[in-house]
């Protein structure tokens, strides 16, 4: 199997031994994303909303540098603090997907994310 790594400026650094995406066989695997603001550094505050607009940009920034795009996501899995959050967090997603084709989804409520935030998303495309 080939695979390549794929990293970009426009979102957020590793900070641990993984990569932001690998590409492989023709699949994009791309690592889960907290909303941090990858040209600062700093965590993405507020509610669900505007975080969830942070993690969508930075998948959206690593699916551009691989050459994919959102009409190639076919798996997301969304992990929530609280699925209290989940309609304001869906109504952020669904602006990314056309709903006749928008990819599978998994979404789970989780005990604690990393630095406190409220979400988390990770992603599966074609490339």
């Amino acid at each position: 199997m080939s695979m390549k790594v794929i990293n970009t400026d426009n979102a957020p650094a590793p900070v641990g031994p993984y990569n932001q995406a690998i590409a492989a066989n023709g699949l994009l695997f791309v690592a889960g994303q907290i909303p941090l603001n990858p040209h600062t550094g700093q965590l993405v505050g507020g509610d669900i909303t505007a975080q969830t607009e942070q993690v969508m940009a930075n998948l959206g920034a690593i699916l551009a540098a691989a050459g994919s795009s959102w009409s190639q996501v076919v798996k997301t899995t969304v992990f929530l603090s609280d699925l209290n959050n989940f309609g304001a967090m869906n109504e952020v997603y669904a602006r990314y997907f056309e709903s006749a084709t928008a990819p599978a989804r998994a979404c789970v409520e989780v005990v604690r994310l990393p630095k406190d935030v409220l979400v988390e998303i990770d992603c599966i495309a074609g490339l």
